[in-house]
């Protein structure tokens, strides 16, 4: 008995000990690297409602060397996440913006800005409600208010917003770095971040508000870059309780417990579209339009894969005959399976469920961190 007693103890200790990290990891306020930033470089501070949002927009600004989200406007030293979001503080969400004016200006940064969020919601951000996720510009210089000033001029000149623009323009004061944890959050959860994102409504609404015209600035020559590090590389694979609030029970019961969805009736069985497919969990690339074909089974088949080092094959015994299952490397979803009885050059038929994949539309590539695929389509029609 008193080992058993022994066996609880030292579990009980285990589990306090890997709740503690946890939780002071996620308190671990983000210090910058000593040297990281040119010191010729601009800084620039912008409230636009959720930071993983606005950090991941102006990180694909070309120009733009370096984002931290943190927190700026009120008076409370040190605030942490918890007290901003509980609007105590009078900070709000924010963002600061290491840029080099050479290769983009003040004024294109705030532009930018404004074609990013909803600057005429007094309330909040999309779903996030309260002070702390209201629109903000943070000025460092009486040239910079000015310029932030003139562009909302401008922007209410032209009606460009269905309601007036509430953006508050406010002398900068002490930026405070958030939690580690929110630093890149979008690279480190990128299923969690896209589902966020989507469920806000924020794309949907500047979709609807600016069109193609979202990415561009006042400067001449100035283009969005669309060089991101492939989330899929740094993929943390959420809990099971995590996947089973952010996918589907279809897309679930595939991925998490191996099941088969319905022949015929899913989603990508017909798609003739060009693009790829992803892993519906981490995003990591896996197949390609250009190498898909009717197989007349009912599910999306492929006869080869764009990227093998994310491609697992295991045995599988479920069924009388043994059949090589497909699973993914960095999610480790279930895909399907592959068979020996597709077309040429490789003979494969890759038997795919839709619900474990996601498709990106060969317009959506670059934008999605995917371009280095589009050599893919450079001799299609």
């Amino acid at each position: 008995m008193k080992q058993k007693h022994m066996y609880i103890i030292i579990f009980i200790i285990l589990a306090l000990g890997i709740y503690f990290l946890t939780f002071w990891k996620n308190k671990t306020i983000y210090q910058e690297p000593a040297g990281s930033v040119p010191l010729s470089s601009g800084v620039a501070y912008f409230a636009g409602g959720c930071f993983w949002c606005t950090e991941s927009d102006f990180e694909k600004l070309a120009g733009v060397t370096s984002v931290i989200s943190g927190y700026m406007g009120g008076d409370e030293p040190n605030p942490t996440y918890e007290q901003v979001s509980a609007h105590v503080t009078g900070h709000r969400e924010s963002i600061k913006v290491y840029y080099d004016p050479a290769k983009v200006s003040y004024q294109a940064l705030v532009e930018y800005f404004f074609k990013h969020h909803d600057p005429t919601d007094a309330g909040g951000s999309f779903y996030d409600r309260g002070h702390s996720y209201t629109s903000a510009i943070y000025y460092s210089t009486p040239e910079e208010k000015t310029i932030a000033e003139n562009v909302v001029k401008d922007l209410e000149a032209r009606h460009i917003f269905p309601k007036p623009i509430i953006t508050s323009i406010e002398p900068a004061k002490t930026f405070w770095n958030a939690e580690e944890y929110h630093q890149d959050y979008y690279k480190k959860n990128p299923l969690r971040y896209e589902y966020y994102r989507k469920g806000s409504g924020r794309d949907a609404y500047i979709e609807n508000v600016w069109g193609a015209q979202k990415e561009e600035t006042g400067d001449k020559g100035q283009e969005t870059s669309t060089t991101t590090v492939a989330g899929w590389r740094i993929f943390v694979k959420p809990s099971d309780a995590e996947l089973k609030k952010i996918l589907t029970p279809m897309q679930y019961g595939v991925t998490q417990k191996n099941a088969t969805e319905p022949a015929f009736q899913n989603e990508y069985d017909k798609n003739k579209k060009e693009g790829i497919y992803v892993d519906v969990v981490s995003g990591e690339p896996l197949f390609s339009s250009t190498q898909k074909f009717d197989s007349g089974t009912g599910w999306p088949s492929f006869f080869d894969t764009i990227a093998p080092e994310n491609i697992v094959k295991q045995n599988d015994f479920l069924l009388i005959i043994p059949r090589s299952e497909i699973r993914s490397k960095h999610a480790d979803s279930h895909l399907g399976h592959v068979f020996d009885d597709g077309p040429a050059p490789t003979g494969l038929r890759y038997c795919m469920n839709s619900s474990a994949l996601r498709f990106v539309p060969k317009e959506n590539m670059e934008v999605a961190g995917y371009g280095e695929y589009l050599k893919l389509f450079s001799h299609s029609k």
